[in-house]
């Protein structure tokens, strides 16, 4: 996409999509990004969001996408694997579609995701987040793929297409992985390497060599996702106006923290885009 938008919004649930709509309702040029699922859709039954008593969290949560919908937000479902920064907008990497933007929003949830060890430190020395996106870095080489993503067995079998010896390292072996893909029963506990990733460390104390490691989780935490974020315990620093440390990145939502409430969502949804709307307008100014 060469496009660059006003805005763009990370996450689908009701801070996400407050903060879309009220960014569209000020005519500003956004895109929503979303998983296919969220925390609301599993709750059993909502009492305390004003005006929708007893409710289950699937309806109310339809409730919202459908007013998203009928003020024509555009939203695309997948996952969103890195975003750059550069001097006066930003690119997201979207499943390997390049998105550019004046700001962000992030509405993330509460990622409850348990880095490997050293997985930071060999990410894009040999971890990947993606194997569609990074698979042909690895032709014909030895890679190992591990993660909960929905469509992990898709990119395992991916791998295996075009040439690569696949280790699918899980505690449950999925029905449709191809035949030739090596099935390895553990969790990874630690990558190891010098300047790129040459092994990795199983629970059961097993070692495999590797070029490569694809880890496919069905959300990225903050802090891998955009160098430089403050973090503070698992959840984003921002001020009164739900800016960040970054200038144009605002979050909302769970993601900053306490009380973990739709109402507070919604809320800091809308006070997150107002703020943005300023950011962009004086950024025409300028």
């Amino acid at each position: 996409m060469d496009k660059l938008l006003d805005c763009v919004v990370i996450g689908g649930g009701p801070a996400g999509l407050s903060a879309s709509i009220n960014l569209v309702n000020r005519n500003k040029d956004i895109l929503l990004l979303s998983l296919s699922t969220n925390y609301l859709k599993k709750a059993q039954r909502v009492d305390n969001y004003l005006g929708f008593y007893n409710i289950s969290g699937t309806d109310l949560m339809n409730k919202f996408l459908e007013h998203a919908e009928k003020m024509n937000v555009n939203i695309k479902y997948g996952r969103v694997l890195n975003i750059y920064k550069f001097e006066d907008y930003f690119m997201v990497n979207f499943q390997n579609e390049i998105i550019k933007t004046k700001s962000i929003i992030l509405a993330l949830g509460i990622v409850k995701n348990v880095l490997i060890e050293n997985e930071d430190t060999f990410l894009g020395k040999g971890v990947s987040y993606c194997a569609t996106c990074d698979g042909m870095l690895y032709k014909n080489k030895t890679v190992a793929i591990t993660g909960n993503s929905s469509d992990i067995v898709n990119e395992a079998n991916f791998l295996k297409s075009i040439g690569c010896k696949v280790y699918f390292v899980s505690t449950i072996k999925p029905d449709d992985l191809d035949q030739n893909i090596e099935f390895v029963n553990g969790v990874i506990k630690k990558i190891n390497g010098n300047l790129k990733i040459e092994n990795i460390v199983l629970n059961t104390g097993k070692v495999i060599d590797i070029d490569g490691l694809f880890i496919l989780r069905n959300a990225i935490s903050a802090n891998t996702l955009l160098k430089d974020l403050k973090i503070e315990n698992g959840i984003i620093d921002t001020n009164r106006n739900l800016e960040t440390n970054i200038k144009g990145v605002y979050a909302c939502g769970d993601c900053t923290g306490e009380p973990f409430q739709i109402s507070k969502a919604v809320g800091e949804g809308l006070i997150s885009a107002l703020n943005c709307v300023k950011y962009i307008d004086n950024l025409k100014e300028v």
